[in-house]
């Protein structure tokens, strides 16, 4: 009976691994000591592999052969990149029509990170980066001493000794690899048990897109390119390459794969004359590492976020922007993904929010992109030390052939794929029954809710504002219908919101009910201090300067960002104040003349400002307005209603204005109890996480355990709460105790 491979048993541990998964849920979360294990295994060796394969490769080539490695290398990461840039260009065809809208993110208002490079690639210490695994220092350390050892005299003996610690570390990687049957079955596991299935529905169009991509440019368009130009056979690559790839699939890890990679190609040069497969051998040692440092086709092919955020969003990257994106994205996939995603969505004016996105996507689109990773290798690795062996060769016709089948693939998958989101992909826009079916994490008002404004009494006018509240035994809220998300009614017609929440733990703490009427924002001077209808204000309103010489306000419990909510098609038109200064015909909204119509009038001084009580005429078109200034925080609410306006923060602007509770002119005693216990509610993170729930609408929806057959099919048992419900709650803890 013939034995099985290596490679059958991997994918047999993956099989059975998701099988686990989707049995047993989030209980397989027990495996994920294993198969940390196994990949503290697989980078064991890595580190090392840099500084000893670097001299050791460089160490057998000649100045001559190490330029021309190194141009080699050049000119086939280009190569491959523009494969991967193209389908970024292509791929968003699959994409169906939606219509979106997200939730206010603090990622939408901080500038953009810088990536130092010359502190990434220059290390001034290289034990340092060795110890903290800083890859692109390590790898110019060991490319620095390989080309100094190039003109070493007598350097035989130690590249010996060299070449016997590699030789050491194959062993140490062939031993582990003979382990990844059992650490992928536990990584496999784990991420089926956690990957929940609300996350693949909502995010199956980028899934689906980056999976075509992938698939192609790993079993085909990258393969058959370097068949094309070598004497590898396509069926010699994917020999080559087939264990690394499963391997870095089910890892999601490059750098474990190295060894193993560099193994496996130089294999291929074995039957060779040997000057040249040493040559080769020395070639392939010297590009992965190398290789590695740079952005591989993973990483670029990243970049079809950027698009997929778009139209998620309802704000697409239009053909005119796609320049911009693929080198914007390019030069800052050079740091890290994590900063250069959400700077590139930034530079794009697409909510930096969704960068959430992004990482919920990575336990599936990382294992793609590592498997793409790998073939990248592979392809620069066996083009160079094939070029350096003198076994390049252009041959047009099997070249025209290649271009012609791939271009004949393109156009099938994409089509393919386009038919099948437009037939499956629920285009239903649902973001706004989010919003409105949002609860609070308190309890919320009930009888102490009014639809009219409270009659004035009178006779309260000698008692102090806290003297009154004592003796009614209530706190009479102000709140604005209108004032998401700080307050408003919700689909269960329940007044809830930031400032209702506040204000119930609030009057919890004082020892009386709070109860709510609506006022007029034009009379809410004469409301507080004239007739004293109210004790307080609440709907998220600023504390200008001649709001605070008529009302005492407390001290700010938030700073909130201002911001244009303008139309979808419309927002490169809004990108930066100065475009403001040129455009004679802008009507703009204001929710507060004296400040914000004074300060948009300086910036557009020929716009006519039109000042609204609610932001409501704005977005039903009873306004015809081309953009109303309010914040950032409560625009993003507003577009969950109205998707077919948009947040923008111009680039050239950060403005923040503080929001505070206003109370009557003599309530120094009042105002002075508020403002301390606004302190001690941002102290213990009460404000934190009402600000996680009604702005941010981290647990907008609650989400339960992961489906699993065991608990939702069988019936066995209780399934343990996820970390995202777990981490839902832990923001939601401290106003619900506080309330209470």
């Amino acid at each position: 009976m013939q034995r099985l491979s290596l490679t059958t048993y991997i994918l047999i541990g993956l099989f059975l691994g998701i099988f686990t998964g989707v049995l047993i849920g989030e209980r397989a979360e027990v495996l994920n000591p294993i198969g940390n294990g196994f990949i503290r295994l697989l980078q064991l060796p890595v580190l090392p592999y840099f500084i000893v394969a670097l001299p050791l490769g460089f160490g057998r080539l000649s100045y001559e052969e190490a330029k021309l490695t190194g141009a080699r290398l050049a000119l086939f990461s280009v190569l491959l990149w523009g494969l991967a840039i193209a389908l970024v260009m292509l791929l968003p065809l699959t994409f169906p029509e939606l219509e979106s809208a997200s939730f206010f993110s603090h990622s939408m208002v901080e500038p953009a990170q810088k990536v130092d490079f010359v502190e990434l690639y220059i290390p001034a210490n290289p034990f340092s980066s060795l110890s903290e695994a800083v890859i692109p220092g390590v790898v110019v350390f060991g490319v620095a001493l390989g080309i100094a050892l190039i003109g070493v005299p007598n350097k035989q003996q130690l590249l010996t000794v060299l070449d016997s610690l590699a030789d050491a570390l194959g062993r140490i990687t062939g031993f582990v690899v003979k382990l990844t049957p059992i650490g992928v079955y536990a990584l496999a596991a784990s991420a089926a048990g956690t990957m929940t299935l609300e996350d693949l529905s909502r995010l199956q169009v980028y899934l689906i897109a980056y999976t075509v991509g992938a698939l192609m440019l790993s079993f085909w368009l990258v393969p058959m390119l370097v068949s094309s130009l070598t004497p590898f056979s396509y069926h010699d690559v994917l020999r080559a390459t087939r264990v690394p790839l499963v391997t870095g699939f089910t890892t999601g890890n490059l750098l474990v794969v190295l060894a193993m990679l560099a193994e496996n190609c130089k294999q291929l040069f074995q039957e060779q004359e040997e000057r040249s497969r040493r040559h080769a051998e020395s070639v392939v040692d010297v590009a992965l590492p190398i290789a590695f440092t740079f952005p591989n086709l993973g990483v670029v092919l990243l970049l079809l976020f950027i698009p997929f955020a778009g139209w998620f969003t309802g704000a697409p990257v239009s053909l005119a922007d796609y320049p911009k994106l693929s080198v914007l994205g390019f030069f800052s996939f050079f740091g890290s993904v994590e900063i250069g995603l959400p700077f590139v969505l930034q530079q794009l004016r697409i909510p930096t929010d969704m960068f959430r996105l992004h990482v919920v996507t990575l336990v599936y689109i990382g294992r793609l992109a590592t498997m793409l990773a790998v073939m990248h290798l592979a392809a620069v690795a066996l083009l160079s030390a094939a070029g350096n062996a003198g076994w390049l060769n252009v041959r047009p016709r099997k070249l025209m052939t290649y271009a012609t089948t791939s271009a004949l693939l393109l156009l099938v998958s994409i089509g393919s794929a386009r038919m099948l989101l437009q037939n499956t992909v629920d285009q239903t826009y649902s973001k706004d029954q989010v919003l409105t079916g949002m609860r609070a994490t308190s309890n919320s008002p009930n009888s102490g809710v009014h639809r009219e404004p409270p009659e004035p009494i009178e006779n309260e006018q000698q008692a102090t504002p806290l003297e009154l509240i004592r003796q009614r035994g209530e706190l009479r809220v102000g709140y604005d219908p209108d004032g998401l998300p700080f307050s408003f009614f919700n689909d269960r017609d329940e007044l809830v919101g930031f400032d209702i929440e506040m204000t119930e733990a609030l009057a919890d703490e004082l020892g009386v009910e709070a109860v709510y009427y609506p006022y007029d924002k034009l009379a809410m001077v004469e409301g507080l201090n004239g007739n004293r209808r109210y004790d307080m204000l609440v709907g998220g309103l600023f504390a200008t300067t001649r709001r605070v010489e008529a009302m005492r306000f407390s001290d700010p419990y938030l700073d909130l960002h201002l911001s244009l909510i303008v139309p979808d098609y419309r927002k490169q038109e809004f990108t930066s104040l100065h475009q403001l200064r040129s455009d004679r015909h802008l009507r703009i909204g204001v929710l507060e003349r004296p400040y914000f119509g004074a300060r948009i009038q300086q910036i557009a001084p020929d716009a006519e400002i039109v000042l609204l009580d609610s932001p409501r005429p704005f977005f039903e078109g009873e306004q015809k307005l081309d953009a109303l200034v309010m914040s950032a925080e409560a625009g993003s609410a507003w577009t969950l209603l109205y998707p077919d306006y948009t947040v923008v923060v111009p680039s050239d602007a950060e403005l923040t204005v503080s929001v505070g509770y206003p109370m009557p002119l003599q309530g120094t005693h009042l105002e002075n109890v508020v403002s301390h216990w606004i302190d001690l509610k941002q102290k213990d993170g009460t404000i934190d996480g009402l600000y996680a729930h009604w702005i941010e609408g981290k647990s907008a929806e609650d989400r339960g355990p992961r489906w699993n057959v065991m608990t939702n099919v069988l019936g066995y048992g209780t399934q343990p709460e996820s970390d995202t419900t777990l981490t839902t709650r832990k923001i939601t803890n401290p106003a619900v105790s506080t309330a209470r």
